[in-house]
């Protein structure tokens, strides 16, 4: 429980007027104008609404009800020309910003020369090259290679069919709160029901589920060691599973990072049954916990990482990095697909990962995190006493959770909706996260200025206040 109880108030600001492009950057304006005359099109968040309506299905769900039309590092303006602080970072994608120079520069210049060929008919360079440079970036010193897919939902599947390969076992074991991907596999390792697995069962056999230790529940990290081990005996025999996966911090989940003597010793029961450790990274990895990949934190090697997101700026790639040992389990043309490892989105993940390296991104980000974790305390105390249940994460991985009261500590989803509401009509982006949904989680990018951090935490303040009017 973070220590955010005072009982010190202040009045409520008032609510933010939207900016518009030309009020904060006239160049920007002029070159999206520019793009839209090009274009003639001329529309407002209330016309593609309707448009949407008509022909994108309902289950595809947007947090938004507005439209980009540019974006640039942590700021993005929707099609009316109001501007907006991204604190989501296209659900953590964007650590180096929207539009990186480089990154942009990169895709365009690998434009010029090919687009795709498919990686298993004509092979190129840019893939290799980024294989390398992840091998050399994931922990543990035996030799590694890297398999490059589209999407994290791919690399988790690929992942455990590797595993799988590999200990010639079946079994998965996942754990509660866990996220991993919308397809029907990943979805047997979800381990949230509404909104994803609703309605579309029965999943895949041979998935298990362990307890994840939750203060809320009062369950220790003996405790979920003790359900691992209770679900040896019960379900899952140990010498029938293939893999053990854990997100090294939740993210749907709620951004609750795992004890690092939960993921020792999930490290030991892995070597004593045989059993392969794969650290899903898909949301934590590239620098948005202060190091490479937030397994790092706990001295843990695991056997198989999934990455993707901020891996390429904003270039849908994704990939399985492992022990080559492992990786080479699979006979020639049982890994792979048409587009997995898009020479532009490799181009563009190189530029990412030098621009991390070399603007100094990974010790940004935990000097950011100390900062938000900082001032969401003093927010707590000052503007919603008893309402900032817990403050956590690594690095600049943070969330902030919200309860009715610290007595009850009941899980409040709707003063978090509230809070999301008033912090989007002031002009900030924000997004849920949690069981309850009662946690918001911060992804703004690390590029972010001291300045846009200050102004996105003001904005977060005045809706924080005006949610708390709202449930006086």
């Amino acid at each position: 429980m973070s220590g955010t109880a005072k009982k010190t108030r202040r009045k409520a600001a008032p609510k933010a007027k939207k900016t518009t492009m030309a009020e904060v950057n006239p160049v920007v304006d002029t070159i999206v104008s520019d793009a839209v005359a090009a274009t003639q099109v001329e529309m407002t968040n209330a016309q593609l609404i309707a448009r949407r309506e008509a022909a994108v299905p309902r289950g595809v769900a947007s947090a938004a009800p507005i439209y980009a039309k540019f974006a640039e590092n942590a700021e993005l303006w929707d099609v009316e020309g109001n501007r907006f602080i991204d604190f989501v970072g296209g659900i953590g994608v964007l650590n180096t910003g929207h539009r990186h120079p480089g990154v942009v520069a990169a895709a365009k210049a690998q434009e010029d020369l090919y687009t795709h060929t498919s990686f298993q008919v004509v092979p190129y360079a840019p893939y290799i090259e980024l294989a390398e440079r992840l091998n050399a970036l994931a922990p543990g010193h035996a030799p590694k290679k890297t398999l490059l897919v589209t999407t994290g939902a791919e690399a988790v599947e690929n992942a455990v069919k590797i595993a799988r390969a590999a200990t010639g076992r079946p079994g998965v074991i996942a754990f509660t709160g866990g996220y991993h991907g919308r397809t029907l596999l990943t979805l047997g390792m979800t381990g949230k029901v509404s909104p994803y697995k609703k309605d579309v069962g029965p999943f895949p056999a041979d998935v298990f589920r362990a307890p994840f230790p939750s203060a809320r529940d009062g369950i220790t990290v003996e405790d979920a060691i003790t359900g691992l081990k209770n679900l040896f005996l019960t379900d899952a025999q140990p010498s029938r599973v293939a893999c053990i996966i854990i997100e090294p911090v939740l993210g749907e989940g709620g951004y609750t990072p795992v004890p690092f003597d939960m993921m020792r010793q999930l490290r030991e029961i892995c070597d004593e049954h045989g059993i392969l450790l794969i650290a899903d990274e898909v949301q934590a990895g590239f620098g948005r916990t202060g190091t490479w990949f937030a397994i790092e934190h706990s001295g843990v090697v695991p056997d198989l990482i999934t990455v993707a997101k901020s891996m390429a700026g904003g270039y849908p790639l994704a990939g399985v990095i492992g022990r080559a040992d492992v990786m080479d389990a699979m006979e020639p043309g049982g890994l792979g697909g048409t587009y997995g490892g898009n020479p532009v989105a490799c181009a563009a993940a190189l530029a990412a990962i030098d621009a991390i390296e070399g603007e100094g991104l990974l010790a940004r980000s935990a000097a950011m995190g100390e900062k938000l974790k900082a001032r969401f305390a003093e927010i707590g105390a000052r503007s919603a006493p008893f309402r900032f249940w817990d403050i956590r994460g690594l690095g600049a991985m943070v969330a902030v959770e919200f309860v009715t009261d610290f007595d009850s500590a009941n899980p409040d989803a709707a003063f978090t909706k509230s809070v999301i509401a008033h912090a989007m009509s002031r002009g900030l982006l924000l997004l849920s996260c949690g069981m309850h949904g009662n946690a918001i989680r911060v992804m703004v990018p690390l590029t972010a200025s001291d300045t846009i951090v200050e102004e996105g935490l003001a904005i977060f303040e005045a809706a924080v206040q005006a949610a708390v009017a709202d449930h006086a």
